[in-house]
């Protein structure tokens, strides 16, 4: 009657005392033979003392009996979570087992009687006699005393936590004298997979500390902020910040950005067109005004011309302004995507059946046919959401399908430029008429200062000429 339990820091085997305590050493197995135990931690460890672990939250206040999973009745008549001790009475305490023996397997409890569970505690030390007459002992550590020492040896916080996570990643069941309880669920014929996607503010189990004392700085360096940039997507991705933990903005889309007011679409495209075919370019405009907001995206058919562009273009003079170039991190038209397709992004069928919708039934365009094939999305300043474009073997041009989702700004049917276009003239309408306006009020104050002048040249003389006369009647 035994189980070998393989940890990250090595692999123990634990017999268990099925004759003296045959309710614990049944949990106990059935447990591992259901798996229940993989990927549990040993959240606390007292150095000298005991090691404990069988929680699947690692939290030390989770876990529950096989008798609570097959549902069969405790002697409360009801099913229940924990089991019933099986320490003997103190008057047989002669022929008691105790924790007198390192590596003595024992139930862990909640300070309470019959709150056994799932959770165990193993001594690290020969005599734990504070133990006994307390908790359940139903099995010995047989064989892997010196990894039972690496574990009591770890490095720990003030609560015990070691700061390198220490798991349970596989229980294998040697020797079941027990049959399986009525209503217990089936065991796995493999390990379950595990789920690490939540962040842990502790190293990982399989994290090497020699090897990375021996890696390269910048090596080092590079595989922590992989690590950092991770667990902040995830993070990010829980918090609703962004669609997916694994989604990327695209990698021929750049930023540019420090650009001239007066610099416009057409400009930057015809600039950055020297590196290859610009599938779109956006300057971004403020949305009440239409004025620039001095950066842009742009977008390049591969990723090879958008990296020459961001090696070429940097620092670039372009209308009196030295700009600034750096790839994409804008998640703008996956989040657009995803709000529409799901996670697993839009397909051309998808993108058909809105463009065969915003025609309608009615306007005699023929109906687009599609291979069900999946849409890339590009990141997109401005304008269009999305873009399919698609291109036979031959690269004939004459046979090129574009199909273009338009939104709310473009519902008339009209292509960027011509929206551009529009904006620019109604922006400059409304500059001519602040201007007009001004100089309407520039004429308006200089009449009626030249109308207050006037009248204080008149009231001088009025009053000179009164001097004058009443002066001359004097004499």
């Amino acid at each position: 009657m035994s189980v070998l339990v393989e940890t990250s820091k090595g692999d123990l085997v634990i017999d268990v005392f099925a004759s003296e305590s045959p309710k614990a050493s049944l949990n106990f197995l059935k447990l591992c033979a259901l798996k229940y135990y993989n990927d549990c931690k040993f959240f606390s460890v007292q150095r000298d003392f005991v090691v404990q672990s069988g929680d699947p939250t690692n939290t030390g206040q989770g876990g529950a009996s096989i008798y609570s999973m097959c549902g069969e009745e405790e002697d409360g008549g009801e099913s229940r979570r924990f089991f019933a001790d099986e320490i003997v009475a103190e008057k047989d305490q002669e022929h008691a087992l105790k924790h007198d023996q390192i590596g003595t397997v024992s139930c862990a409890n909640f300070g309470r009687e019959d709150t056994n569970q799932s959770q165990f505690l193993i001594t690290t030390r020969d005599s734990v006699p504070d133990l006994d007459g307390k908790h359940t002992i139903f099995g010995r550590v047989v064989e892997g005393l010196d990894v039972l020492q690496r574990i009591n040896e770890a490095y720990c916080d003030e609560n015990g936590r070691p700061w390198q996570n220490i798991r349970i990643k596989h229980t294998i069941v040697l020797d079941d004298p027990f049959e399986h309880p009525k209503g217990m669920p089936e065991a796995p014929d493999e390990s379950p997979k595990v789920d690490r996607s939540v962040p842990d503010d502790r190293l990982e189990d399989d994290f090497d500390a020699e090897a990375a004392q021996e890696m390269d700085e910048i090596e080092l360096e590079k595989k922590t902020r992989e690590q950092e940039a991770r667990s902040r997507a995830v993070v990010l991705e829980m918090i609703g910040d962004l669609p997916d933990a694994d989604a990327k903005p695209p990698e021929e889309s750049l930023f540019v950005c420090k650009l001239n007011p007066v610099t416009s679409d057409e400009d930057l495209e015809i600039i950055f067109s020297r590196f290859g075919k610009v599938t779109s370019c956006d300057v971004i405009r403020d949305r009440r005004t239409g004025d620039s907001l001095c950066y842009a995206f742009i977008n390049f058919e591969t990723k090879e011309m958008c990296e020459a562009a961001y090696f070429k273009m940097d620092n670039a003079l372009i209308d009196d302004r030295r700009i600034h170039v750096d790839f994409s991190q804008s998640m703008h038209g996956l989040w657009k995507n995803f709000r529409k397709f799901g996670k697993k992004g839009g397909t051309e069928d998808d993108m058909v059946n809105a463009a065969n919708a915003k025609r309608g039934d009615g306007s005699g365009g023929a109906n687009w046919q599609s291979k069900n094939r999946t849409l890339e999305v590009k990141g997109r300043g401005g304008g269009r959401d999305y873009q399919y474009q698609h291109y036979d073997d031959n690269n004939n041009n004459n046979n090129r399908r574009s199909y273009d989702h338009l939104d709310r700004y473009n519902r008339s049917g009209r292509d960027d430029k011509e929206d551009d276009r529009e904006r620019r003239r109604r922006k400059e309408k409304k500059r001519r008429d602040r201007s007009r306006s001004r100089s309407r009020d520039r004429k308006e104050r200089r009449k009626e200062k030249d109308h207050h002048k006037r009248r204080d040249r008149s009231c001088s003389r009025d009053r000179e000429d009164r001097k004058h006369r009443k002066h001359s009647r004097r004499y």
